[in-house]
């Protein structure tokens, strides 16, 4: 028997806040100006989802561990500037979130530091206060089930009765690893079909979100 949803775990980039596309952009233009031509594909394929220690080993094996500390330091400042310029909530999710009467908590690839200037810019940020877990905290990144797994812990719910709502691979990876339901949003850079598999409901549109939960 499927048990009922009691946690909504929310990833941040690209379902919460609109990061991803700004994210890829410095990526490509990055890669172009340090030696490592990548295109937006490419970015979606090899960092999107992925915590930042696991991109910066990537780009270590590639261009060096002094390349890789110059292009990290870029892409923070460089996504900070942007995001400071205009980042917005996802389309749709403020009002999916006044819908949702699940308890609800946030599982990033991102820093804390990152989400707290991130969702602070959208005013998202005092929705989730105290319930937003960084994979800087456990040991393994997504796609590993580690985030997704201490978050519920510290949530006090069970993994089975924990749904994810994910817009990447290694994320919905990482959901059905903690043997958790998914909901791939469909609507961000990943392609829609890169996110279908067991337990998952693939959406285009947050504003549908509450409405699958509610429905298991």
């Amino acid at each position: 028997m499927i048990r009922p949803i009691e946690l909504v775990i929310f990833d941040c980039d690209g379902v919460l806040v609109d990061t991803e596309r700004i994210a890829t952009r410095i990526q490509v233009s990055l890669g172009a100006e340090l030696g490592w031509p990548l295109t937006e594909g490419d970015v979606i394929d090899l960092f999107m989802g992925r915590s930042n220690a696991s991109v910066r080993e990537q780009i270590a094996a590639r261009l060096g561990e002094e390349t890789a500390g110059v292009w990290e330091k870029r892409f923070v400042q460089l996504h900070r500037e942007a995001v400071d310029a205009g980042l917005t909530a996802v389309e749709g999710l403020p009002e999916a979130l006044d819908a949702i009467t699940l308890p609800t908590c946030v599982a990033s690839s991102g820093s804390h530091e990152k989400m707290r200037h991130t969702l602070g810019r959208t005013g998202l940020y005092d929705r989730f206060a105290g319930r937003i877990y960084s994979a800087t905290e456990v040991a393994r990144g997504k796609p590993a089930p580690d985030l997704f797994l201490y978050a519920a812990q510290r949530m006090g719910v069970d993994p089975a009765a924990c749904a994810v709502v994910e817009d990447s691979r290694p994320g919905v990876d990482a959901a059905r690893a903690a043997g958790m339901r998914a909901f791939g949003f469909g609507g961000g850079m990943t392609p829609a079909e890169r996110l279908e598999g067991p337990g998952t409901r693939v959406f285009h549109d947050m504003r549908d979100l509450p409405g699958l939960i509610a429905a298991g």
